[in-house]
């Protein structure tokens, strides 16, 4: 009997210690800005630049050394009190782990997408533009789909358009871009759509990048370690 209750006390507080380690466990910083070059796209002194941000940003409600969705919203609209499905399927696609919240790891990649003036933004905005719009993750944009989107951006924007004019937006959208004429918008139609008109990702910056890029021209500073 008192072996039984010492292996339950020993199990109690294995179970304790566990816990306690997830709830004291502090995010990880910026350890090695060397070897996250080496694995991204991105300079040291660009990964560097990007966590400054990263604080910056992750720090504007909790700071916490995380980003939770008051704070991406903040970021992308200076206010945190609106809603939108572009803020949230943004968020969404950022937060890969799908807890909620964004660490640095989660944060770096994506955010090339929205870094005004990168040499590789065209290309990765692109695709992360096309599965923003794939709100089903099907693999190609339906009609619904575009006008959700729509009616979201104009939100944003303040804007007040009938929903024939809406209609008649995404009716020249799908003639143009519906080349296959499937009812649907695949991710070649969808390159071929954004490279001819470069507007639709106008959305895609963030503010607090265009703070950035400003303060650092060419999204470049001076780093504590030399770029290799």
């Amino acid at each position: 009997m008192l072996q039984c209750l010492e292996g339950v006390k020993h199990l109690c507080a294995v179970v304790v210690n566990c816990c306690d380690a997830d709830l004291y466990k502090q995010p990880k910083g910026l350890e090695d800005p060397e070897a996250l070059a080496r694995e991204t796209v991105f300079s040291v002194s660009e990964i560097e630049a990007l966590y400054e941000l990263f604080k910056k940003i992750s720090s504007a409600v909790i700071d916490d050394g995380l980003i939770n969705k008051e704070e991406f919203q903040l970021a992308l609209f200076k206010t945190n009190k609106k809603e939108s499905l572009f803020a949230d399927r943004v968020f969404d696609l950022f937060d890969t782990k799908h807890n909620g919240i964004l660490d640095f790891e989660e944060f770096d990649v994506p955010s090339l997408s929205f870094i005004p003036m990168h040499p590789l933004k065209t290309k990765l905005t692109v695709s992360f533009s096309f599965q923003l719009y794939d709100l089903k993750q099907q693999g190609f944009i339906e009609r619904q789909e575009v006008k959700q989107m729509v009616v979201a951006t104009l939100a944003e924007s303040g804007m007040n358009l009938s929903d024939d004019v809406i209609e008649s937006i995404i009716d020249k959208t799908f003639e143009e871009a519906d080349t296959k004429h499937d009812g649907k918008i695949d991710k070649e139609e969808w390159r071929s759509l954004v490279l001819r008109h470069p507007s639709l990702l106008k959305n895609m910056t963030l503010q607090y990048l265009k703070d950035i890029t400003t303060t650092f021209p060419s999204f470049v500073f001076h780093s504590q370690v030399d770029d290799t």
